[in-house]
């Protein structure tokens, strides 16, 4: 599956580890590679980690990797990897993602594990491919990216792109394609070694079912919320929510109070104020771009009804997460905030 057809052997990765990369992510992709070696009895692919300058690089749970070497080095392998994670956002290193156009003229295939997407999008070698990436970023990777075939699977093999979600989602990305290079049955002994007794295909969700998020059961108040999910940005008045899953508004307001505990209006406006909360820490999109993306048409409305569900303002929000290790870093963005 990587590098060039028929299977060569060992197959030669290459894993570029950007600042914060997440940990679970780069092992659940490594791992399987060992004890494919390991169950084989043979080097079947061989592996080499890199930073951007050749010095140590931290995950973001704190634990340091020691490279291999620099980006800026030549690079021999079939296939590089961009491993990321919750500060993705923040790589912007034009020399980096020169190599990395390099490395794709040179013939290495690329991908990108977690949020390595971004890099990879930064560096325009995603136009034209399916690409995926982790649930709680594909919302701000579509704004910030609109012209690519972004989807919400677990990952996408398109040509020479290899894209994943993260988490535990590369474990599953490599069973499959070592079933692909050399059989099932290997395929099998690893993930019984790796205790993965559920192999996951490509376009399984990412997510839980909605079912199970809320608990709840009932599915016209299943069907509703999907309804409104889909249209956070441009909401749509809940007496058509009420017409679209076949109850009258009257019902569809006691039915939600009932099972749900809240208004309907109450529930959406709280899904659109989430959805807010995840572009402001995940992106450096001004705030008036973020309301916009919510649904809210008015910058001052946005704020205030920020202000009351969370107990602060959109740009505090952005200040807390500068002050917590791990989380989004310093946020350089002179944003106006709404409440300006």
């Amino acid at each position: 599956m990587f590098g060039a057809q028929p299977v060569k052997v060992p197959q030669q990765l290459a894993f570029l580890l950007l600042p914060n990369f997440s940990m679970m992510a780069f092992t659940s992709a490594v791992e399987p590679l060992r004890a494919a070696n390991r169950q084989s009895g043979r080097e079947l692919y061989a592996w080499r980690t890199y930073s951007v300058d050749g010095e140590n690089v931290t995950a973001s749970n704190g634990v340091m990797i020691t490279p291999y070497g620099s980006i800026a080095e030549e690079i021999t392998a079939d296939t590089l990897f961009v491993s990321a994670g919750i500060r993705a956002g923040e790589f912007n290193d034009e020399k980096a993602f020169q190599r990395l156009r390099d490395c794709d003229r040179g013939g290495i295939a690329l991908g990108g594990v977690c949020s390595g997407s971004i890099a990879l999008a930064r560096a325009g070698l995603l136009r034209g491919y399916r690409c995926t990436i982790h649930w709680e970023y594909v919302e701000p990777f579509v704004e910030q990216f609109p012209d690519l075939n972004v989807t919400a699977t677990l990952y996408e093999v398109d040509r020479n792109r290899y894209t994943c979600s993260g988490g535990t989602a590369p474990l599953d990305m490599m069973i499959n394609s070592i079933a692909r290079d050399h059989g099932e049955d290997l395929a099998v002994s690893v993930a019984e070694q790796m205790l993965h007794t559920l192999v996951r295909h490509p376009h399984d969700p990412q997510r839980m079912s909605t079912q199970y998020r809320t608990g709840i059961a009932h599915p016209k108040l299943l069907a509703a919320i999907a309804h409104m999910e889909a249209y956070l940005e441009n909401p749509v008045p809940i007496h058509e929510i009420a017409v679209a899953v076949n109850l009258s508004t009257r019902q569809f307001e006691r039915l939600f109070r009932e099972r749900v505990g809240k208004p309907p209006s109450r529930y959406y406006l709280e899904l659109r104020l989430n959805r807010a909360r995840l572009l402001l820490r995940q992106t450096d999109m001004p705030v008036l771009q973020i309301a916009v993306a919510s649904g809210f048409t008015s910058a001052s409305h946005f704020a205030r009804k920020y202000r009351e569900y969370f107990r602060y303002s959109p740009r505090e929000e952005r200040t807390d997460m500068e002050r917590i290790p791990g989380s989004r870093g310093n946020d350089t963005d002179d944003v106006h905030d709404a409440t300006n």
